[in-house]
């Protein structure tokens, strides 16, 4: 009867262990995207000739990457690149840049926390005049 109780009880355990674990993946993801997002940083692009510069910034454990997104919906794109100052002055990925519009995009992947970077944007073209944009990292 003891060893019964007990058995009973550890099941239970168990199954409440079971029960009240970890979110699906999906809400894992969606929550991390929520919070790196959240934290995102309203900068503005006013076109020139040529890349600016944005920062320089340091990453955080709020996101794994450095993201970008236009949030001036008006059929424009932006081309970005991240420069980790630490290490170099030319781009990430050999020296290339993204295009980047209104959805959520990565810049550069797997960041380490406490990496120094700026953000390097240019037009795509010259309907890209004002053009409001945001950071997360």
């Amino acid at each position: 009867m003891i060893k019964t109780r007990a058995l009973a009880s550890a099941l239970i355990t168990v199954a409440a262990l079971l029960g009240a674990g970890a979110a699906p993946a999906a809400a894992q993801s969606s929550a991390a995207a929520t919070s790196c997002y959240g934290g995102a940083k309203n900068l503005n692009y006013r076109y020139q000739v040529g890349p600016k510069e944005y920062g320089s910034y340091t990453t955080s454990s709020r996101c794994g990457d450095i993201n970008m997104r236009l949030t001036t919906d008006d059929g424009v794109f932006l081309y970005a690149c991240v420069v980790f100052v630490d290490h170099t002055d030319k781009c990430n990925h050999d020296n290339t840049y993204s295009l980047h519009g209104t959805s959520w995009a990565t810049v550069a992947t797997d960041v380490k926390d406490g990496t120094r970077f700026v953000l390097r944007v240019g037009p795509y073209d010259t309907d890209a005049q004002n053009v409001d944009f945001q950071l997360a990292y």
